[in-house]
């Protein structure tokens, strides 16, 4: 019988469990609860324990939002982390941290989704982070840090960095990762000097370009308050119950349309609290920072999907139903101004209204963050590798495409996850395997080497994976809105 793993933190001693032969602890406190007098505060150091702490279920969840969000957990022990480690005897092991998704309102780091064994047997040390989301991480209150959601990641990395080297990691050969809000993370992350000296490779995949001025981030919070019947104040908003704040969010994300003429761009996402260029933890948009040679580059993989909005699209049951009407709003509000709308209609001749309306979204939201994220990347001296995923998900007759998300389950592996199967089908199809088994190798390559196995991308030959039924590395495939967007990069949402 396998004994339970016992570590040696800063912090004290952990005993974690053995799950499919890996060393396993879960719910590891990088911060002390951000509640009471630490409510909307920065992360504060964890404290110490005497004696073998029990690391072995998940720390509670972070209060969400959203449509489907999380259900409320006992506990307020939000700041934790797990990690999985192959020899939690051995040294020198890659490390790979991964943080969520969840359009910066929910996301846990215990989703089945993430599941580090697959990439743990390979020989790295996987940490999944949680992290304040919502208001509790992004709203914009006097008095206190801006995102804190980031300070919160930056700590955690500083407990990796302290702390890994008892799991067999080594605390210099760190990469950081993640998807859609968590890619957005790591982007900001890249321009961080306080985060920068943390880790030493980044992977991001669907990378968000969302980000707010102080002004509209401040309308944003006097309208959370107004929803719950109180002051736009730290002291009153550490009144709410978080879960009951995390419902106002969802209720004012409901009722974003209301505000299109005075929010305009983010109105249109859907997500009120994003991070927001506040000038001291985010200076200035990421894009920005890395092109201007205001941040060092580094070896970097990024990732998007071919159909990026589509998967928003089915799931608010408007797929097929957009009008000419639908695709000029998304247009004047999402091309890149000023000849942005015209310049798509050229560039696609012969696109429907939907097929505008599509592409403009997945362009904005997404692709174009991720690809401006490696072109940034490289002008400020790092190596950037790119990759699209093409294979279209085979659930429901293959409506949702080559969505977003559809490439985390693959990367993981993890394709028995709800997830995994809701979108590549139970058993997964062949294909699916296949191109999971690149896409894993790929990203081990990367964390362990700094090369996933094709040529970096370029100015000129702009080489991109893509990842299909027939994998092949070829010239960035949107063209059409590589074109439009030249000279554009993503700009912070502000007062309409």
């Amino acid at each position: 019988m396998l004994v339970q793993p016992v570590a040696h933190t800063t912090e004290g001693a952990v005993r974690g469990l053995v799950d499919r032969g890996l060393a396993v602890f879960r719910g590891l406190p990088y911060g002390r609860p951000p509640v009471g007098p630490l409510r909307f505060a920065a992360p504060a150091p964890p404290e110490r324990w005497d004696g073998v702490r029990e690391a072995v279920e998940f720390g509670p969840v972070v209060p969400q939002s959203g449509p489907l969000p999380a259900e409320p957990t006992h506990g307020t022990d939000w700041l934790t982390l797990n990690v999985c480690t192959p020899d939690p005897g051995g040294a020198g092991l890659p490390v790979l941290v991964w943080i969520h998704g969840g359009g910066f309102i929910s996301g846990t780091s215990g989703d089945p989704l993430y599941d580090p064994v697959e990439l743990s047997r390979a020989g790295i040390v996987v940490v999944t982070v949680n992290y304040r989301v919502g208001a509790e991480g992004f709203a914009l209150i006097e008095g206190t840090p801006a995102n804190r959601a980031f300070l919160d990641q930056i700590a955690a990395l500083e407990w990796v960095r302290r702390n890994i080297a008892a799991f067999g990691g080594d605390p210099d050969r760190v990469t950081i990762a993640g998807q859609s809000a968590g890619a957005a993370s790591v982007a900001a992350l890249l321009t961080m000097p306080r985060a920068r000296r943390l880790f030493h490779r980044a992977v991001a995949h669907s990378v968000g370009g969302n980000l707010c001025t102080p002004a509209l981030a401040a309308e944003v919070t006097a309208a959370l308050a107004e929803r719950l019947g109180t002051a736009p104040t730290a002291a009153a908003l550490a009144e709410v119950d978080p879960w009951r704040l995390a419902a106002a969010v969802t209720d004012l994300n409901a009722a974003l349309p209301a505000h299109l003429a005075r929010w305009g761009r983010l109105a249109h996402s859907g997500v009120a609290t994003v991070p927001v260029v506040d000038g001291e933890v985010l200076t200035e948009a990421p894009w920005a920072a890395l092109a201007a040679g205001r941040a060092a580059g580094v070896e970097l993989l990024v990732g998007h999907t071919r159909d990026e909005f589509r998967l928003f699209a089915v799931l608010a049951g408007r797929h097929g139903t957009f009008t000419e009407e639908d695709a000029r709003t998304a247009l004047d509000l999402l091309a890149p101004p000023p000849d942005g709308p015209d310049a798509y209609r050229t560039a696609l001749p012969g696109a429907t209204p939907e097929d505008l309306l599509e592409t403009v979204f997945s362009d904005a939201l997404f692709r174009m963050p991720s690809l401006h994220l490696a072109e940034g990347n490289t002008a400020a001296g790092g190596t950037s590798y790119l990759l699209e995923l093409a294979y279209p998900a085979p659930a429901m007759g293959g409506v949702f495409g080559p969505c977003h998300g559809l490439d985390i389950p693959l990367a993981f592996g993890s394709l028995n996850s709800p997830m995994g199967r809701h979108f590549l089908g139970d058993p997964p199809a062949p294909e699916a395997v296949e191109i999971s088994r690149e896409l894993q190798q790929a990203w081990i390559r990367f964390i362990t080497t700094g090369e996933p196995g094709w040529a970096a991308h370029e100015p000129e030959r702009q080489l991109t994976r893509v990842l299909d039924a027939r994998p092949e590395t070829v010239r960035y495939p949107e063209q059409a809105s590589r074109t439009v967007w030249a000279g554009h990069s993503p700009t912070a949402f502000d007062l309409g």
